[in-house]
């Protein structure tokens, strides 16, 4: 049983999963969760796939396209009628018609790609073109932080979150909710504007440490920075109390904050993970590991707590046939460090060096037995392409792109036209740097544009460019397209 679910919660599991694969017994279905804390790529990610997949996109490293058995790709009808639909139309649009960014997920959404593939093996041709539905959840990687809190009360609750507001990379920011905090009386009587108060300037406080410059990732609970449609209720006006008594009275603010702390994981926390989490066959969580690498050590090592508490929530393992009727279990997980396009080349591979030394970390602490985790180090969209400079005699490699409207280099305003050649600098050989204290990066990563899309003689419009992308295809959904 998993530790965030009581018996009777595993039992409504059980039910849940029976029905869906009496559903889907006849057509064979993997459900792909796609996650990532803030500004990892989610939307772009989704669509960069699905554009490749159904454009026929440069995917040498995703086995059925390179060897020709792709039929064809295609999205068909939203299957889950209480699950809004993934805009995937208006984020292509953004990307190839406007070459702006797609705006960032802000709840959870879905979308059914069915591929065709011809087997790899001559006697499976013999029944037929095979066929697999492919079924995208999108959801925010701050959600999926708030499924700790599940085995956690109110007062170990409030000890871990004010534990992380008094430390050195965030006591700065989270001097106005802590002024708050620290003058409430547990023992006074509830008061509702009080409680407005302190939720609102711990709000403030955690989206201050996701700001690029501090670029923090341990922020729950999720449902504060992105409420969803829960925006204003009682469910999400709490906060954690700096003081509290050992039992709350009945109608004190400490009675207050846990009754609705509870409310929160009840209400919002709990039929999330038990609609969501616990139907997925496949997970890839995308990591914006430049911005914690050029926001300093304390953002890196948030970053590995951040994903030691999302791996945590997942429930991995293999089933046999058997199991596999009443039980999903994630059993491969992609952990994919986002924007490759800003570096060169030469050091993509340090940049999975460093996400594989974050996730081996994190990985262990979270006990993935029965799973298969990989890294990979990608760009679903690529903005940029290579180039070399020759500056005082010595050759550079440098990326060529265009800078989104009002991203600055030095004096240098940029105005969202005009190309400009960028040295990244070089990440750091050993990823041991990355957490040492005294570690300075020096790096600043300016964010371009979408690309213009390449078009044939024909004028027909190519798909959109990627690094990467292919083997993150291959290791999520080669195997079950053979």
């Amino acid at each position: 049983m998993n530790r965030l679910t009581s018996l009777g919660d595993e039992a409504l599991i059980a039910l849940d999963t029976a029905a869906g694969r009496a559903a889907g017994l006849f057509n064979p279905n993997v459900r792909l969760g796609v996650t990532g804390l803030s500004r990892a790529g989610k939307t772009v990610f989704i669509t960069a796939l699905v554009h490749n997949l159904i454009h026929g996109g440069r995917l040498p490293l995703f086995d059925v396209a390179h060897s020709n058995r792709l039929a064809r790709a295609f999205l068909e009808p939203q299957p889950d009628d209480g699950v809004p639909r993934f805009a995937y139309e208006d984020h292509v649009r953004s990307l190839v018609d406007e070459r702006i960014w797609p705006d960032s997920t802000r709840s959870i959404s879905q979308l059914r790609l069915t591929i065709d593939y011809e087997s790899a093996s001559a006697w499976n041709r013999l029944f037929g073109r095979g066929r697999l539905h492919v079924d995208i959840i999108d959801y925010p990687g701050e959600w999926l932080l708030d499924l700790p809190l599940l085995g956690k009360d109110f007062a170990v609750f409030s000890e871990e979150a004010e534990s992380a507001a008094r430390s050195p990379a965030r006591e700065a920011v989270a001097a106005g909710w802590l002024a708050v905090a620290d003058t409430v009386d547990p023992d006074a009587e509830a008061d509702e504007v009080l409680a407005g108060r302190l939720a609102e300037t711990f709000r403030a406080y955690l989206a201050e440490c996701r700001a690029a410059n501090l670029a923090l990732s341990t922020l729950p609970p999720g449902r504060f920075l992105m409420p969803g449609d829960m925006e204003g209720s009682p469910a999400l006006t709490f906060a954690p109390l700096t003081k509290r008594a050992d039992r709350a009275r009945p109608g004190s603010m400490q009675a207050m904050m846990q009754r609705r702390y509870e409310a929160y994981k009840s209400l919002v926390v709990k039929p999330f993970f038990r609609a969501h989490i616990t139907r997925l066959d496949r997970q890839i969580v995308l990591v914006d590991a430049l911005s914690a690498i050029n926001a300093g050590h304390a953002a890196v090592a948030d970053l590995e707590r951040a994903l030691t508490e999302i791996l945590t929530c997942f429930r991995p393992g293999t089933n046999n046939p058997f199991s596999a009727l009443i039980q999903r279990r994630i059993d491969r997980i992609l952990i994919a460090a986002t924007k490759a396009d800003h570096l060169h080349h030469e050091s993509h591979a340090r940049l999975e060096a460093i996400i594989e030394r974050i996730v081996a970390n994190a990985a262990k602490k979270a006990s993935l037995s029965g799973a298969s985790v990989n890294t990979v180090a990608l760009a679903a969209v690529r903005a940029t392409r290579e180039a070399t400079v020759n500056e005082k005699g010595e050759t550079l490699p440098v990326v060529v792109g265009t800078p989104i409207a009002g991203e600055t280099i030095g004096a240098d305003t940029f105005d969202g036209n005009r190309e400009t050649a960028i040295f990244p600098g070089d990440l750091p050989a050993d990823p041991a740097a990355l957490f040492a204290p005294a570690d300075a990066t020096g790096q600043r990563f300016v964010r371009m544009r979408p690309p213009r899309l390449e078009r044939t003689a024909e004028g027909v419009t190519l798909s959109l460019p990627h690094i990467r992308l292919d083997k993150a295809l291959q290791f999520l959904l080669g195997d079950r397209l053979q």
